[in-house]
């Protein structure tokens, strides 16, 4: 069984993952989780490439290493920005709704938040989430969510809204 607060992180850059630029985001975003007292256990810088997307979610979903895997990076309108659609041939479901909390939340930020196409969505047991690329909106985009991914996660599990915090079965 996964962690409820065990966190990996996939920095999706092709800078970055060449050496031509420091990954900012990733280590944001795991003191950011740390303070909220979340466990990181993996952090990753990959390329603009949906295969090496796709084989970062499948290996820590699929080996239980993280019940929250949040990329960060390539979800934007540019030609090399495929995140989404890699996470998308991944997922066995998406959940739309922590998307459109993440999107409302960036707005109070910048009216470019409704240019990112992440996707949020759960493979096995494990909820894999697409923020932008900048550290301060992959924060942000994580703040907006953060609360609620234990609640997502027991349910993942089998545990029921009562055992999850919630009201009824």
């Amino acid at each position: 069984m996964t962690p409820a607060l065990t966190a990996a992180i996939l920095v999706v850059s092709d800078r970055c993952s060449r050496g031509e630029a420091e990954d900012t985001t990733g280590p944001r975003l795991a003191a950011f989780l740390e303070s909220r007292g979340w466990r990181v256990a993996a952090l990753r810088v990959v390329p603009d490439v949906a295969g090496g997307i796709q084989a970062a979610i499948r290996e820590w979903a699929d080996g239980g290493v993280a019940g929250l895997i949040l990329t960060a990076g390539g979800t934007g309108l540019g030609p090399r920005d495929v995140t989404p659609e890699a996470t998308a041939a991944v997922l066995d479901r998406q959940a739309d709704g922590l998307v459109f909390l993440m999107r409302a939340e960036g707005l109070k930020h910048t009216p470019r938040a409704v240019l990112s196409r992440g996707l949020a969505g759960t493979r096995k047991s494990s909820l894999v989430v697409n923020l932008p690329g900048s550290p301060a909106g992959a924060e942000e985009s994580a703040a907006a969510i953060i609360d609620l991914v234990p609640h997502a996660l027991a349910m993942m599990q089998g545990e029921g809204h009562a055992a999850a915090g919630g009201k009824g079965a």
